[in-house]
Order: structure tokens, then sequence, then C-alpha cells
């Protein structure tokens, strides 16, 4: 299962072998690692090398130890990578053009994914959540359901890179769309619009049209941004 180390820095060479063995599909996402002990004995290294590599594990997110039960590998990571990713973005000077950017370059690709590989049951889902936009005065709720509306797209590309990256930054995004939809809607003529462009990102999906779908997004994206500008 492990390979004996004898070379120096023991203890980020322990981390490499867990690693390639993640790589190798040998360790999945939930598996319990081996104890201390055994570690100890198949690694043939000193118990202080061991822990310190699970420490370091532990520190970048790959391992939980769970109290009484042993380390784990961890079933989600976007926690970990959020926290950086907000540190980064805060010190960075915190530019909403840049989340607008990062959006458009997720969000109307992923669009273009979902209308092919969206199924009936995500497609139903989708028509729910668009149709609840004019059901609801409440615009606390609406922010709410935008919100769930373009994880369900991110969600429906069937590409869990584009999927996680979008949940690991969904702070950043979350705040985007709260602050766009108060300028928006400023205007009240405006609802009626953000309707209309979200229910054609909903068509295009509903005719698999990947065209269609990159094109009402980038619309859309568009549209929130020009008023994001306006505001700064």
């Amino acid at each position: 299962m492990f390979s004996p180390i004898k070379n120096t820095k023991v203890y980020e060479q322990v981390i490499a072998q867990i690693k390639d063995m993640i790589d190798k599909g040998i360790l999945k996402k939930g598996d319990k690692l081996p104890s201390e002990r055994n570690l100890v004995q198949q690694l043939m290294v000193s118990r202080a090398s061991i822990r310190e590599a699970l420490r370091a594990l532990e520190v970048i997110g790959l391992i939980e130890c769970r109290q009484g039960e042993g380390n784990y590998i961890k079933t989600s990571f976007q926690d970990n990578l959020f926290e950086p990713l907000s540190i980064m973005f805060m010190l960075e000077g915190s530019d909403p053009e840049a989340i607008w950017e990062l959006r458009k370059i997720m969000e109307v690709e992923a669009a273009g994914l979902a209308s092919k590989r969206i199924t009936c049951e995500q497609l139903s889902q989708l028509k729910e959540i668009t149709e609840k936009f004019m059901n609801c005065g409440d615009e606390n709720i609406n922010a709410e359901i935008d919100k769930q509306f373009h994880y369900k797209i991110s969600e429906c590309s069937g590409n869990v890179l584009i999927f996680n990256i979008l949940k690991t930054v969904s702070t950043l995004v979350d705040h985007f769309i709260v602050d766009a939809r108060k300028l928006i809607l400023a205007h009240k003529e405006n609802k009626e619009i953000l309707f209309n462009q979200h229910n054609e990102i909903y068509l295009s999906m509903e005719k698999h049209s990947s065209a269609g779908a990159r094109k009402a997004m980038r619309e859309h994206l568009d549209f929130a941004n020009k008023y994001m500008k306006k505001e700064n």
C-alpha cells in the first residue's frame, strides 16, 4: 500500500504518497486513513514525522481529524478554497468588476454546457425557480431565488470544477447579485426585464440551445454590470 521512506524531509514524502494514492483512486473522498501506528509501520518513519504530515494535510484542508475516530479524506473542499480567495480579493481592493469578469467567464460557458446536459428533472427544477420570480413581491426572497437560479445552471453544466469554483466564491458572487438587484430595481420597469432575461435563459435550456443559452446569459450579466458601473 505504502512504500518505505528513507530520504530527508520525511513528512513531505508522506504527504506526496498520500496525494499519489488519491490521484490513483486508491484513496477517495470520505475514506479513513490508516492509524498513526499503521502508517509508522508501513512507511518505516517516526511517529513525529507522521503527525507532522497529518497536521500539514489538515491545514491545507485535505484531511479532517475526527476526535476518537481517526483521520479522513475530506468530502468537501469549498471552504478551503474560499478563505484564501476571499482574503486575496479583499487585499486587492474588492473590485466588483473583477467579480463580474469571473462570472462572465464561468457562467456563460456553464450555461452553454448546461443547455446540452440538463436533465428533465433539472429542467423542471429550473422552471420552478424561474416562475418564482414574478410570483414573489419580497425582494429579499427574490435575491435568494436569483442565486438559486445561477447555481442551478452551474450544477446542470455537469462540470464539477465549474460548479465548485462558483460555490467557492459564492459569498463574493452573492453580494454582487444583491447589490446589482438593488441598483437595477430602483427602476420599477426593470423587474419585468430581469424576469424576461432569466426566462430567456430557461427557454434556451428547454430548447437545448447552447448558442442561445450563452447569448442570453451574456446579455443578462452585461445588463447587471451596466448598473454596477453606474454606481461606481
